[in-house]
Order: structure tokens, then sequence, then C-alpha cells
């Protein structure tokens, strides 16, 4: 014999489902909205990134995972975007070319793995043309921000590369003196 309690208790359980049926596929639609926002923006990014290395200069070390487009100056808005040349360093493959970088999270992480180079690595600098200048790291080293003497002109073929240490603190340079190929 059946309860005249049974239905709407069975009513009720059937309601209890449809709601957590409509609330797990408004958090499925929601959560795929979200990563379909994030991959396209990330997609996005990356185009970018390819239309700066297609139009612009380049550094390259390929022991360290490392390519950017270098574009002139080295304000907030070029360097969140790219690697910058510092105006009134040196030119392509002719005395001192000094550029910096971010490698953080929050910016362009061009430079993240920077601190790991090591003597005798190659850096290739590319202009517009891609035509490419060789590199070889000859030093590293820490200054804090206002040691701008690396930025002088030494007397030789040099790239310095400039970008902040871990904490942020610092700098962290990398020097690649010119090798004729």
């Amino acid at each position: 014999m059946r309860s005249k309690l049974a239905p709407d208790t069975e009513k009720s359980t059937i309601k209890k489902q449809r709601i957590l049926f409509i609330t797990g596929l408004i958090a499925v639609l929601t959560g795929l909205g979200i990563l379909g926002f994030f991959g396209v923006r990330r997609i996005y990014r990356e185009y970018q990134k390819q239309k700066l290395l297609r139009e612009n200069p380049v550094i390259e070390i390929a022991d360290l995972n490392i390519k950017a487009p270098v574009l002139e100056g080295t304000d907030n808005e070029t360097l969140s975007k790219a690697a910058g040349h510092f105006a009134g360093t040196g030119d392509f493959g002719k005395g001192n070319y000094c550029i910096a970088g971010h490698s953080s999270t929050i910016y362009k992480e061009y430079f993240n793995n920077l601190k790991d180079a090591e003597s005798g690595m190659k850096i290739y600098l590319y202009d517009k043309d891609k035509k490419r200048y060789t590199y070889i790291v000859k030093d590293k080293f820490i200054v804090e921000p206002d040691e701008t003497w690396v930025l002088r002109d030494f007397g030789d073929d040099r790239i310095t590369i400039i970008t902040c240490t871990d904490s942020g603190e610092q700098r962290q340079v990398v020097v690649g003196k010119k090798f004729n190929e």
C-alpha cells in the first residue's frame, strides 16, 4: 500500500534534481565562457607577439628559450609589449647595443630565463631586414638600478641586456661580445 505523501516527496525530489541540473549547467557554461575568454586572449597575445617578431628587430638566446622583439625606447608602454633599445646606445653590430626587458609574470616575461645565462652562449640579434649579428656571452652580473655605467660605450662591439632580478630590487646584466662569423 502506498502512502499519500509519496507523490509529494517524489515531486520534491524531481524538483531538486532539476534545480541541481540547471545550476550545474549554468556552472559548466560559465566555466566554458571564462576559459574561452582567456583562450581567445592568449591566442590574440600570441598573434601580436608573432607580428612584432616579424616587423621588428629580434633578440634570441636559443639556449635559454628567449626570443623577443626589440622596439625603440625603454618606457613602460614599450616594455609592456617587447624588449626596448636604450636611445643613444650602439647600433646593430656596432658599439654597446643596450636593451632592457621585463622578467616577471605581470608584463611580457621575455627575459625570465636570463638569470641562467652562461659564458659561451650565443646571442643573436636580427635587424629589421633579419640580418643576423652574433654575440657570445662573456659576463653576467648584478647592479643597482641607478648604475647606468653599463650603458656606456666601451670601445668594442657588444650587446648589453638588462632585466630585473627576481626580487625586482636590482638589475641582472648580461654582456655579449660581437662574434665575427
